[in-house]
């Protein structure tokens, strides 16, 4: 149940980002579509290749998709006033942040993985699609700019490889706590040590 409460969160979230970052770029309409799947499944799908996983499990999951549709399509639909007020600090990217990060951990403890293999599940399946819909918007990855992003994703997957984690409820605490924590790091401009070899 967990499992698949996270997976309904994250899809939709990542599929409004995807579709919303499509309509700031002036995609078509089947450039949305395409951005906001990406988005949502991408992260799933190079975790997959990477942790081995069969990528094929990915096109089993036909509810994730429909749930995906109907939402870039009430992305299309809003008003601009609408959308610009739901993507306030940046708040869908946060939600799928956490969820995928929570689900991606689960998986790889799922079958029995290092702590090193879980932090990494989480972080890949939490920025991963996020990471191909910049690119393919000919954007610099949010993940790899100052901003903290892969930070909180890489802390959801210790805690739970860790197996601080003894309850259902507790993935749901974990959730809330790394929500609460991107959305803080974004409002605030929160950001990581930088180096640059400009001018030298």
């Amino acid at each position: 149940m967990v499992w698949d409460v996270f997976n309904v969160i994250g899809t939709i979230a990542f599929a409004m980002s995807g579709a919303v970052t499509a309509l700031r770029v002036n995609y078509d309409l089947m450039g949305i579509y395409v951005l906001g799947f990406i988005t949502a499944f991408g992260g799933g799908v190079i975790r997959n290749l990477l942790i081995g996983i069969p990528v094929i499990q990915i096109w089993q999951q036909n509810l994730l998709f429909v749930v995906a549709l109907i939402t870039i399509s009430i992305v299309i639909l809003l008003p601009n006033k609408a959308i610009k007020f739901l993507t306030k600090w940046s708040i869908f990217d946060s939600i799928g942040l956490s969820a995928f990060a929570v689900q991606g951990a689960m998986y790889a403890q799922l079958i029995e993985l290092s702590i090193f293999a879980i932090m990494f599940s989480a972080a890949i399946t939490g920025t991963g699609g996020g990471i191909v819909r910049d690119l393919l918007a000919q954007q610099k990855p949010i993940v790899l700019r100052q901003d903290v992003y892969l930070l909180w994703a890489l802390l959801a997957g210790f805690v739970i490889g860790m197996d601080w984690i003894t309850q259902a409820y507790h993935y749901y605490l974990v959730f809330i706590v790394i929500l609460i924590l991107r959305v803080i790091s974004h409002r605030y401009g929160w950001s990581l040590p930088t180096r640059s070899m400009r001018g030298r």
